[in-house]
């Protein structure tokens, strides 16, 4: 069995000893939380590119045709709608609908009259192919997590929304 002691020093740990070093009373609590989420930020990024390549899908795309997906019948949300829901600005919504609409994922409805809102649907083939990308990819993804046990995915996921909610609130409130 390994002990803790065994165990090799992780980039984070190294870090934090290497500033408690430098200049001791230097708060270093957050490396061991910020470096690790943003290391598997980066490798979890990179796994869902390469899966989501044999399907022969980019990220924004899949983004585009799950949030169609997600809004249930009629598949078909305003662009503005999209803006807010992916976090993305207006630009970028129009840059993926173009790209989609290309492939015949998606299509444009012409504005109801009296209003400048375009609805964006999920065609038949769009349909199949964000089912397709999205089964193998959530089973894989389960797959990453699956070295904790469920009730510690659980306990990670909530922390996880305390935090993005602490950071998510500071971002909107006044810059100083």
């Amino acid at each position: 069995m390994t002990t803790p002691e065994q165990l090799p020093i992780d980039r984070a740990e190294e870090i934090s000893r290497a500033w408690q070093r430098e200049q001791p009373g230097l708060p270093v609590g957050s490396i061991g939380i910020l470096t690790r989420i943003r290391q598997a930020a980066k490798l979890l990024d990179d796994e869902r590119r390469r899966v989501l390549a044999v399907v022969a899908m980019d990220a924004a795309t899949l983004d585009l045709l799950s949030t169609l997906r997600r809004s249930g019948p009629p598949y078909r949300l305003t662009t503005r709608e999209l803006a807010d829901r992916s976090l993305i600005t207006a630009g970028a919504v129009t840059q993926r609908v173009d790209r989609a609409q290309g492939e015949g994922l998606v299509r444009r409805l012409p504005p109801e009259p009296g209003t400048r809102a375009v609805e964006v649907e999920l065609t038949a083939p769009g349909h199949r192919a964000v089912e397709e990308a999205v089964g193998g990819l959530l089973t894989y993804e389960q797959g990453l997590v699956e070295s904790l046990a469920p009730h510690e995915q659980d306990e990670l996921a909530r922390l996880l929304t305390i935090l993005l909610r602490d950071l998510s609130a500071r971002a909107r409130g006044p810059r100083g």
